[in-house]
């Protein structure tokens, strides 16, 4: 074999050592970036619904009510003749506990408006094996465009920043004999009928035809 060609041999086997392996952390490392941004996409469209109410003018949190607020709320919902009908709204629904709650305790027709989806389709699996899925209804909604003058019992688990504007929708928007029952923060003007508990679990009812008739169970 000549000189040039052992001289070409080693030339070769020299550029099978060095790109070779560069060759193959190349292709790692591209596998490696297309799969960390693949979870990324993924975390991003879990975690969207959750975080997108913090991007809006007013951030509602989603926060499991307790088992005493449940109490209290149910404590106080109204019950009117059966000709009338009973309807109740929980505003900012979140896992449809309360609204389950409400179509147990006291058979009556309960819906729940809620923006995050995934919350909404939790609720609907809940109220479906909780054995009241016929009576209750989830809408993934935005609550300042849902109507609620169909209802005589409104559930309002606000924070402190969006009361005002919530009383506004109220006044505007709830039947005269309707009770209002706001959780862990009152509206700023309207006066209650009535407080129950304290902290956390604090309830303030409201009537909008300014008489207190609710019924404690």
């Amino acid at each position: 074999m000549s000189t040039s060609e052992l001289n070409a041999l080693e030339a070769l086997g020299q550029t099978t050592k060095v790109t070779g392996p560069a060759s193959t952390k190349s292709i790692s490392g591209k596998i490696l970036i297309g799969v960390t941004g693949g979870i990324a996409v993924g975390l991003s469209i879990v975690c969207f619904p959750f975080v997108a109410p913090a991007l809006r003018k007013h951030c509602l949190p989603y926060v499991p009510a307790t088992s005493r607020q449940i109490e209290n709320v149910l404590a106080s919902v109204r019950l009117a003749d059966a000709a009338r009908g009973n309807r109740l709204l929980d505003i900012g629904s979140g896992d449809g506990r309360i609204v389950i709650a409400a179509a147990k305790t006291h058979r009556m027709e309960a819906h729940g408006v809620e923006l995050n989806p995934w919350l909404v389709y939790y609720s609907r699996l809940a109220a479906l094996s909780g054995g009241v899925f016929g009576q209750t209804r989830f809408f993934r909604k935005d609550l300042w465009k849902y109507d609620i003058s169909g209802y005589n019992n409104i559930v309002i688990f606000g924070v402190e920043q969006m009361m005002a504007d919530l009383e506004t929708k109220i006044k505007a928007e709830a039947r005269p004999d309707s009770t209002i029952i706001a959780c862990r923060f009152p509206f700023p003007t309207l006066e209650p009928t009535k407080t129950i508990d304290a902290g956390i679990d604090s309830v303030w009812v409201y009537r909008s035809g300014g008489k207190d008739v609710t019924q404690s169970t």
